[in-house]
């Protein structure tokens, strides 16, 4: 699935600055509409490492109202939170109806990082694919938003970000040790991700495959996919977005 991908898409620069403001304008007017009309968004991404993930979310956030929305970026579980359903830590993070929350990274590590390094057992990781979807359906049926992005790059690019990371002072932190022991799991991880995108993108809840080489692209593609998810949202709510957009 994920190797079938064409990762060449890319964005001329003038043609990206354009969108960009554009898109972000719109997103602007997108979100005073949901607060008005009291419709909550849930955006969770997830991908490789260094794949471009906190470069879109930046982008999302960057033209919002900083009160409807927060950003969750999350790390592993802590022990107190090891002693409740792997689920409950996000569940408190939920946004209220007219809010938005962007999780970086996500409940899925129980189908990832938890399978893949042996955190989690398989009866343990099998059976979080129909919780999992039952959990953003319930989310979907209070009229929230789910959308999902995986984003996508080949592992000839994670390595030259991660060389590029390694000489820039201000990204040296964004490497770590761990970031190098994941990347010689590789092999292990992809059909890790393919089972999850197989089996949890939902109608309710669809997984987006975001093609990363190119970090321009990308982001634009992810800001098309939540403004296209905001409009389409509205108008099944009957909501005029010409008074916001």
């Amino acid at each position: 699935m994920l190797e079938q991908i064409d990762l060449t898409q890319s964005i001329a620069d003038k043609e990206y600055k354009e969108e960009l403001k554009a898109l972000q304008l719109k997103l602007l007017g997108l979100q005073r509409a949901f607060t008005e009309n009291k419709i909550g968004c849930v955006f969770l991404f997830e991908g490789w490492d260094a794949a471009g993930k906190g470069g879109a979310i930046k982008r999302i956030t960057e033209g919002l109202d900083p009160r409807g929305f927060n950003v969750l970026p999350v790390s592993a579980p802590t022990a107190e939170e090891k002693d409740r359903h792997y689920l409950h830590r996000f569940w408190i993070h939920m946004p209220k109806k007219s809010g938005i929350a962007i999780f970086d990274r996500s409940w899925y590590g129980r189908v990832l990082v938890e399978r893949v390094e042996g955190f989690a057992n398989e009866d343990e990781w099998s059976r979080a694919y129909g919780q999992i979807t039952a959990f953003e359906k319930l989310l979907a049926d209070e009229d929230f938003i789910v959308q999902k992005f995986w984003f996508h790059i080949s592992k000839e690019e994670q390595l030259k970000r991660f060389r590029e990371r390694e000489k820039n002072p201000l990204k040296k932190w964004k490497i770590t040790d761990e970031d190098w022991r994941n990347r010689e799991k590789w092999e292990d991880y992809l059909p890790a991700v393919e089972d999850m995108l197989e089996k949890t993108s939902t109608t309710e809840a669809p997984w987006h495959v975001i093609e990363g080489e190119d970090k321009k692209f990308a982001r634009i593609k992810t800001l098309r996919i939540v403004t296209q998810a905001m409009e389409m949202k509205a108008v099944q709510k009957g909501i005029r977005l010409e008074a916001y957009v």
